[in-house]
């Protein structure tokens, strides 16, 4: 095998490995650009709302505070915290398929935890923009190691791609204007907004 025949079937399989990936961040990409062709935002229901009490000090860990928030409305998953202001902690517990919101008002000692019903545009943004390893959990670490995994596999997919066109002359005329096109499209976006 030569190494531009190499290079073919790496390209050829590096694209079929990538397009559920490819497919998943193209459509996902639609409700962030076009939210309103879906519909109004998704219903919440209430699954908690108590009094609550729970000795938050200002320097707290927050990471520790909303895993106890969470247990103890009967939750669990990955999730994040945060703390808008003095009066009030915020805990999202991410799931693709119908996550939580957990708000608890120290001023008023109460807990607010409400689940959402599934939404489609909620999905696939959330598909979209996922992240890793910021959670405690084998499986959300896999996610991470995945998609760092798919992201060297799309360079090599472009880097393969322009060997395979350097190596056919004919084509190297729309080959720039392509590469061109891509490039200045970008830096625009990129130099204007």
């Amino acid at each position: 095998m030569t190494f531009q025949h190499f290079v073919r079937r790496l390209h050829l399989y590096l694209g079929m490995f990538l397009l559920p990936w490819f497919l998943m961040y193209g459509i996902s990409s639609v409700p962030f650009s076009h939210n309103q062709w879906f519909g109004g935002p998704p219903r919440w229901t209430i699954r908690v709302d108590r009094a609550y009490e729970l000795e938050v000090p200002p320097e707290a860990n927050l990471r520790e505070v909303g895993g106890r928030i969470l247990a103890d409305v009967g939750l669990s998953g990955a999730f994040g915290a945060s703390r808008p202001n003095e009066r009030q902690i915020n805990v999202y517990r991410m799931d693709f398929l119908q996550p939580a919101r957990v708000t608890y008002f120290l001023d008023q000692k109460r807990v607010l935890a409400e689940e959402r019903e599934f939404h489609w545009p909620q999905f696939l943004t959330g598909l979209h923009a996922r992240g890793g390893f910021e959670q405690d959990s084998m499986l959300n670490d896999a996610w991470g190691v995945t998609v760092d995994v798919i992201c060297v596999a799309m360079v090599l997919w472009i880097a393969t791609g322009i060997y395979m066109w350097w190596q056919l002359p004919a084509c190297r005329g729309w080959g720039w204007l392509a590469l061109g096109g891509g490039v200045g499209s970008f830096v625009m976006f990129l130099l204007a907004l």
